[in-house]
């Protein structure tokens, strides 16, 4: 496969020319930036120098399309729907990375992003692209609208307990912790290392615009969810977040359980492991990797049960779902170029 990364100067866009530098299925072909053409991709990742001897090209959609077989758009938010409108003209496929695409209803993408929405058709045809769990043929798709990070994280551990039924839709309370590389390469006063370095803030409180997102996939699964209490904090570290999760058992269950639930719901997925009792993952334990590992107890004091859920933001929650996506896209096992370990310490 042919690849063009357009936006390959963020954290997303570097981590895809990371992945797909050794993927033994694909070959980048071109990587593309809106402010650095001309220049090699090591100006801006000293890293890659002699590794990926390339430099980024200005955004030409029809010979970007017809050129490739499948284009990342690793943009911003905003930024991107105007390369996806144009690129579903052309007969490419497509990963989008930013949240354009993830929010059916137009009116709440607008309200909780503050921007205007993609083409009404491209939404409605944009497939959500929760690997674990999907339902559609993914070679069957064009475009596909790769889950942010946080949302990764928190439907992933919450979604055999709603598929299954077994708890108070309306009890659902998610604590959620990230790392700075979140934010964005960009400086900004939230991630300033004066600001962070030993500190801990709660941030968008109530309006994290992920929020919109997660209550659509989780009504999908039960439609008595409505909404959620979301808050997020930033942590003075790179990457990883921990989501923690609090639910009300609506049905007799026991830890051993809820494990074997868990584990039968994951048991053919590669990528999202289940911790055995009374262990719990940290964000280190998934570190510049595409896993998902998930921790649980039930509190019988509360009847709460009680789940974390750990991913690398940038990996699993980004480039490395998007990339287990474009596997499937193209017939490939999901696994491939992905079955690094974390690093570790």
């Amino acid at each position: 496969m042919n690849i063009a990364i357009i936006g390959a100067t963020g954290y997303g866009g570097s981590e895809l020319v990371r992945i797909l530098h050794q993927h033994p299925e694909a070959t980048i072909h071109s990587i593309h930036s809106s402010s650095q053409q001309g220049e090699p991709v090591y100006n801006s990742y000293p890293h890659m120098q002699d590794a990926i001897d390339m430099t980024l090209e200005d955004i030409d959609i029809p010979k970007i399309a017809n050129a490739v077989d499948v284009v990342f758009t690793a943009t911003p938010s905003g930024v991107s729907s105007a390369l996806v409108d144009q690129l579903m003209e052309h007969d490419v496929k497509i990963i989008d990375l930013s949240g354009d695409y993830r929010i059916k209803d137009q009116e709440l993408y607008k309200e909780w992003y503050k921007k205007e929405p993609a083409n009404h058709d491209n939404i409605q045809k944009a497939v959500y692209g929760l690997t674990e769990c999907l339902e559609t043929n993914l070679q069957d798709v064009q475009l596909l609208s790769n889950p942010g990070c946080y949302p990764t994280a928190v439907l992933l551990g919450l979604a055999p307990l709603l598929q299954k039924q077994i708890i108070n839709p309306t009890s659902i309370i998610i604590d959620a912790k990230s790392g700075v590389s979140g934010a964005g390469r960009n400086a900004s006063p939230i991630a300033h290392f004066p600001e962070m370095n030993d500190n801990l803030k709660i941030y968008k409180v109530n309006a994290h615009q992920h929020i919109p997102e997660i209550e659509q996939i989780l009504n999908q699964w039960d439609a008595q969810v409505g909404t959620v209490s979301f808050n997020t904090h930033l942590v003075p570290m790179t990457r990883g977040i921990m989501a923690t999760m609090y639910v009300e058992a609506t049905k007799e269950v026991t830890e051993d359980s809820l494990r074997d639930l868990f584990k039968e719901t994951y048991k053919d997925d590669y990528f999202v492991r289940i911790r055995p009792k009374g262990v719990f993952p940290s964000t280190r334990e998934v570190y510049a990797s595409n896993f998902c590992d998930i921790g649980l107890t039930y509190d019988e004091r509360t009847n709460r049960i009680v789940i974390v859920s750990v991913i690398d933001n940038v990996m699993k929650g980004a480039a490395g779902q998007a990339v287990q996506n474009m596997n499937k896209m193209f017939g490939l096992d999901e696994k491939t170029g992905l079955t690094f370990l974390p690093v570790y310490p």
